[in-house]
């Protein structure tokens, strides 16, 4: 079968599964500036601190190569990237857009859900991963009909690589200024799945052109000016990081740019011209679970762990769990202004875990001058 026919029947299959957008990424070899240019930059990004606490991205393998900065290190055996995008942008309010300030953000990809016609209780949670592997895997057993069997793995945001390098050598967009992957039509609204192949698929798409231009709406708008450069970004001052991955406290200078995020933001995505025009998502197993978005900041605070597990198993939100949201929710809080939630924060200043509490009792203190202007109104 030619190799134009090869690629165009895995993006024809992907999309029968339920992707908007598939291409293939050869892995680069030994010596291939391409290889030897990320592993070079990878090395130097973690030396620098920019993974924060992440462990798992500064695995090294018995040569003390780190494992992500090469699939020739890592999965020596794959010679080829599927990779697969679903678009999830929804037609709902942006973090920057007026709101109360009683309400909180929770990013835009947390607020999946799958599509029911009850109204009966909270909407079915999805988390993306568990959606996108299910498709992966039905990608991967049409491919291993189609082409014969060959060696495979699917990895939804789990396996040993930097998804957008190769969503970029893939044709499925650029990689912006905010890091993530653009395409011109889809905006940036997307979640990437992967496929390692042993075969040497035919890629078929030159590299997409860079639109970015001179725009820098993105690095302007990131409150914790966590990306530091165009196309560089420190994570351990992202606010996604700090809200979902950092496990006990916040560093205190980051907390008052944080505002009410408490899991996960959306900034540089919201302010991002290519996204004014991104089609809206279809896809009923990624639907908008309505009471996620914009949630009163009071009703998460009321969050017990039977609450937290029926609204957020088998949800993202459930990575930071209930602590870590808490956590979240009192500086936003703090950040607020409002003196009604004055009670809640004493309650969590005198709670049994330290971190909540800690959290609790800095945001007492932000709020200590609000207090004193409410004067009578407490």
């Amino acid at each position: 079968m030619p190799e134009t026919a090869v690629h165009d029947q895995i993006v024809a299959l992907a999309r029968e599964a339920g992707f908007a957008k598939a291409g293939i990424a050869p892995i680069p070899q030994p010596g291939q500036p391409e290889l030897t240019e990320f592993e070079t930059y990878f090395e130097n990004w973690i030396e620098r601190g920019y993974a924060g606490e992440m462990e798992y991205l500064k695995r090294r393998d018995q040569d003390n190569r780190l494992l992500r900065s090469s699939l020739r290190i890592a999965v020596p055996w794959a010679r080829s990237v599927i990779v697969c995008a679903a678009n999830y942008n929804a037609d709902a309010p942006r973090s920057m857009d007026p709101v109360s300030p009683e309400s909180a953000w929770i990013a835009r990809y947390a607020w999946t859900g799958y599509q029911s016609g009850s109204s009966q209780g909270p909407s079915p949670p999805s988390d993306y991963h568990d959606v996108l592997l299910a498709r992966l895997k039905k990608l991967e057993q049409r491919l291993q009909q189609a082409l014969g069997p060959f060696p495979s793995r699917c990895y939804v945001d789990t396996g040993p690589l930097v998804e957008r390098v190769y969503a970029l050598y893939a044709g499925i967009g650029w990689i912006g200024k905010n890091t993530c992957i653009l395409d011109q039509q889809l905006g940036s609204w997307l979640f990437l799945g992967v496929i390692l192949t042993g075969l040497e698929l035919p890629s078929g798409v030159t590299l997409p052109e860079d639109r970015c231009g001179s725009c820098t709406r993105c690095i302007d708008a990131c409150p914790t000016g966590a990306l530091i450069a165009p196309y560089q970004m420190d994570a351990s001052l992202c606010i996604s990081y700090l809200t979902i991955e950092k496990r006990g406290p916040i560093p205190e200078p980051l907390r008052s740019q944080m505002g009410r995020q408490v899991f996960g933001c959306d900034i540089c995505q919201d302010v991002c011209p290519w996204n004014r025009r991104a089609p809206l998502s279809a896809d009923a197993e990624l639907a908008v679970r309505p009471e996620l978005v914009n949630p009163a900041l009071a009703w998460l605070a009321e969050l017990d762990a039977e609450s937290f597990r029926t609204w957020f198993r088998q949800s993202p939100v459930q990575r930071t769990k209930l602590g870590g949201l808490l956590r979240n929710v009192a500086i936003a809080m703090g950040n607020s202004g409002l003196v009604a939630y004055l009670p809640k924060l004493r309650e969590w200043a005198a709670a049994a875990d330290p971190v909540l509490a800690e959290a609790a009792q800095w945001a007492l203190a932000r709020l200590s001058t609000a207090e004193t202007n409410a004067g009578d109104h407490l």
